[in-house]
């Protein structure tokens, strides 16, 4: 089969309680659209992925799933069912496409297994969902009162992504087209097509709530146990000019520092102790100092691309702690202004970053004011890659 994802991500969320509608609230450092997308765009069984959005989302779209090479999103309807229907016609659009799975963006935790039983259920039936036991006893109740229990030996709780062969969920979409049936498998059931079940996942649940979104970071938390730290040193001389780069921040004094970007020991020092965490080499290696590309750069390229290594491995940063080695500039006048700086460059609250600075009474190379060394630790957390003991 060549199969595309449909990612339904056209709600408003607002039972969210949240200030952006919930798909593109951050969990774990990271939207949640972007995790859920990612999830299917790493899938060898998945051809191709198709976003569905609400037309005022375009530019969080863009942020959100920027650098991931998605076709241009569709914009959805008034309800759920129109929104599937509008993405299901774009991909009907795309040559060789036979079969589909239709998620909710809501739903980041995903696995690959999950979306493989699908997968596999499809080669048998035109429909296939994910479905979770109800354990808890299940009342009908009239109004404040219990009216009668109900037997669950033959209930479900449907999950999403659901699958089915394009053109049949296709024409089954058309012919409801202007009702509100609640998901994709209830269109099917309409349309008499045989739907059937694989088990589902109970972390495969969906953020509709604050409380939720609390669930979903208690459940990255405990992945993420593979911690480590990282240690960064860097030292510049002085030279002529009037100001230094110190952590993002351009600090006066009567000389600058030398160097093939804009000289920044702080940031630079940051960087390496990242760097350093993750096992990947050093700045160096990754900004070499003869490509002319990085001429008078700005540090804080250098930073976010360290950063987005440690979002790309599904990762977190947990504290940052540098020390700038000086007798001159001050740094204590421009202490909260560097900590806001690099927090704004990581996208980290500013209490998991710590500026200090001290001297060398005198001694060495700083002692001497011949030139400014930084030195830097950074805390990361990773999930454990499987089969990691």
């Amino acid at each position: 089969m060549t199969t595309a994802a449909l990612i339904v991500a056209a709600g408003r969320g607002t039972r969210a309680g949240f200030a952006l509608p919930k798909q593109y609230q951050a969990l774990g450092g990271s939207p949640i659209l972007r995790r859920t997308v990612t999830q299917f765009a790493h899938h060898p069984g998945v051809d191709f992925v198709q976003v569905v959005i609400h037309p005022d989302d375009s530019e969080k779209f863009g942020e959100s799933t920027a650098g991931m090479g998605l076709p241009e999103p569709v914009f959805g309807g008034d309800t759920r069912q129109k929104s599937v229907f509008n993405g299901l016609e774009a991909i009907g659009r795309q040559p060789g496409i036979d079969s589909v799975l239709i998620h909710d963006a809501a739903r980041p935790f995903v696995s690959s297994g999950l979306i493989s039983r699908v997968l596999d259920g499809l080669k048998g039936a035109p429909g296939v969902i994910p479905v979770l036991p109800i354990s808890d006893t299940v009342k009908r109740i009239d109004g404040p009162r219990i009216g009668e229990t109900v037997d669950r030996s033959n209930l479900v709780r449907a999950q999403t992504p659901q699958g089915f062969r394009l053109s049949e969920i296709l024409a089954a979409h058309r012919a409801v087209d202007g009702e509100n049936l609640t998901d994709d498998a209830a269109v099917a059931e309409h349309a008499g097509l045989n739907v059937l079940t694989v088990p589902g996942d109970e972390n495969n649940f969906k953020i509709t709530t604050a409380d939720d979104l609390g669930r979903a970071e208690s459940i990255l938390a405990n992945a993420r146990s593979d911690i480590r730290a990282g240690n960064g040193f860097d030292v510049h001389r002085f030279t002529d000019g009037d100001h230094v780069m110190l952590c993002g921040i351009k600090v006066p004094h009567n000389q600058g520092l030398e160097g093939h970007s804009d000289a920044d020991v702080g940031l630079h020092a940051i960087t390496d102790a990242i760097l350093g965490a993750l096992g990947a080499g050093d700045i160096g290696m990754h900004f070499p100092p003869g490509d002319p590309r990085w001429a008078n750069a700005d540090s804080a390229a250098f930073l976010k691309h360290a950063g987005q290594m440690v979002l790309d491995r599904d990762g977190i940063i947990g504290h940052l702690d540098v020390t700038l080695i000086c007798e001159r500039p001050k740094v204590g006048p421009h202490r909260e202004a560097m900590v806001a700086r690099i927090a704004e460059i990581l996208s980290l609250a500013p209490d998991r970053v710590s500026v200090k600075a001290t001297t060398t009474e005198g001694l060495g190379f700083t002692g001497r004011r011949e030139g400014i060394a930084g030195m830097a630790t950074a805390t990361i957390r990773l999930p454990f890659a499987e089969g990691h003991s």
